[in-house]
């Protein structure tokens, strides 16, 4: 889509070296500013999106105390087991 507004920009642009009125000309060069900001605003828009994390890949803050709370049980059940710790130490 950015594309197509960076074309009527460019016909605009090219009407306006073709129109014999000042004010129409002023008409097209206002028409071919807006336009091609358009299109550089939806590519920039674009590209933003594109660099963004998705946002159903996001943890909620419950879910994230979940999983703290089962990261601190493992670490207490690997630091409350010396068996498994000797094992590990062997290897």
């Amino acid at each position: 889509m950015p594309w197509l507004l960076f074309v009527f920009a460019f016909a605009a642009l090219a009407m306006a070296f073709s129109v014999a009125s000042v004010a129409l000309l002023l008409v097209c060069l206002l028409v071919a500013l807006v336009l091609a900001l358009a299109g550089v605003m939806q590519l920039l828009a674009r590209r933003v999106e594109s660099r963004s994390g998705d946002i159903a890949m996001m943890v909620d803050p419950v879910e994230l105390a979940r999983m703290r709370e089962q990261a601190e049980a493992r670490r207490r059940a690997a630091a409350t087991s010396p068996g498994e710790a000797a094992f590990d130490e062997r290897s």
